[in-house]
């Protein structure tokens, strides 16, 4: 089979070894001087790289994206899989795609859910367009757990920011905790209770955070103010915690429509019971 990489990033260097591994024949191109792994033939350009390729797998920055497709498209094969793993958002996969099946090729949405520096080619996939399962059978051969979307290209992406949404915003959270304990000396002890909050019956935590959230919602903003006024006070940026100060406050509103106040009805049994699980 034979397959073209555009671009040779830290993500496409590490797909085209796994394919040449794989038994494909690789073309890659990349319009910077970088080093190409070992086994792959070199193009002058994107036309040469994805003339008679069967699959063309995309791996540069979502910001050139829709110029790669532009330019790859006309050179394109009939029935080839153009796979788009950039992170362009949902409306643009589903317009690339339009623009790339006007050729007579297939196209692949396919998000890449985790880091590629750790797991290489066999990083966990999502993949959605109709050019899915073509090159998820193809992505599965290099050792990749990939999950097809019965949806347009643009589905996978969309399902990727929903996650990045939680992961991202966890991450975030996580630096922010952790830089806090440093500065209070605290590093180990925020560490624990990290691991432990996150530790468990996952669908039970996400439940408990739902309601209680809502529910609880304006002695929780109170209290996260005074957390940011600490985290303030130690000169540790807190962007997430003011963040949730802010969320807090809207939650609060909304539990109490028409109120002048926007307060909710936290009464003295609910702080006394939830004290624990805050």
């Amino acid at each position: 089979m034979h397959s073209a990489i555009i671009g040779l990033g830290e993500a496409g260097s590490r797909y085209a070894a796994a394919l040449v591994a794989a038994g494909h024949q690789v073309t890659a191109f990349d319009p910077r001087d970088v080093e190409a792994p070992d086994g792959i033939n070199v193009a002058a350009s994107e036309r040469e790289a994805v003339t008679d390729a069967d699959l063309v797998l995309v791996l540069t920055s979502a910001a050139v994206a829709r110029k790669v497709a532009e330019t790859c498209a006309p050179h394109l094969k009939r029935g080839a899989i153009y796979a788009d793993m950039t992170s362009s958002a949902p409306a643009e996969m589903e317009s690339l795609a339009t623009h790339v099946e006007q050729t007579g090729a297939h196209f692949a949405d396919v998000a890449i859910l985790g880091p590629v520096t750790v797991a290489g080619a066999a990083t966990p996939l999502l993949v959605s367009g109709s050019g899915a399962t073509s090159a998820a059978n193809t992505l599965r051969q290099l050792g990749a757990k990939v999950n097809t979307l019965d949806a347009p290209a643009g589905a996978a992406m969309a399902h990727k920011l929903l996650r990045s949404v939680f992961m991202k915003g966890l991450a975030s959270l996580i630096v922010e905790a952790v830089s806090a304990g440093e500065a209070a000396n605290a590093t180990e002890w925020i560490r624990n209770e990290i691991t432990r909050q996150l530790a468990g019956d996952g669908q039970a935590v996400i439940d408990r955070f739902l309601t209680g959230t809502r529910i609880h919602a304006e002695r929780r903003g109170f209290e996260m103010e005074g957390a940011h006024a600490y985290l303030s006070s130690m000169g540790v940026p807190a962007e997430m915690t003011s963040a949730t100060v802010a969320s807090l406050k809207r939650l609060a509103n909304q539990n109490t429509p028409g109120s002048p106040t926007g307060r909710s009805k936290d009464n003295e049994s609910d702080l006394a019971s939830s004290s624990a699980k805050a």
